[in-house]
């Protein structure tokens, strides 16, 4: 079993998009949980040395294989969307106890 972890920016228009990632994600494995209650912070160095930020929502995914290809794609698909350089999708494995 693993856990993947999606962060998503919900900075202005980026917002829009989350539902439709929420619905996506929830149809295609199942249900996944979001910490949406009090969004996170992504502090990060910009191309001009300064600090820049984004307010961030994580949605996570339990799956049983993990299909890397289709993974990066979707992580492609979100960038183009959310208008981002980058938006981390990160993997664990996990035992379920």
């Amino acid at each position: 079993m693993y856990l993947v972890e999606v962060f998503l920016p919900l900075n202005g228009k980026a917002s829009e998009h989350y539902p439709q990632v929420r619905n996506e994600l929830t149809q295609l494995f199942g249900g996944l949980t979001a910490f949406t209650q009090a969004p996170a912070e992504g502090f990060w160095k910009g191309n001009g040395g300064d600090t820049e930020r984004d307010k961030i929502v994580v949605v996570e995914v339990m799956i049983e294989t993990v299909d890397r290809d289709w993974w990066r794609l979707y992580r492609r698909s979100l960038e183009k969307r959310f208008d981002q350089e980058s938006i981390l999708v990160r993997m664990t494995p996990c035992d379920t106890l």
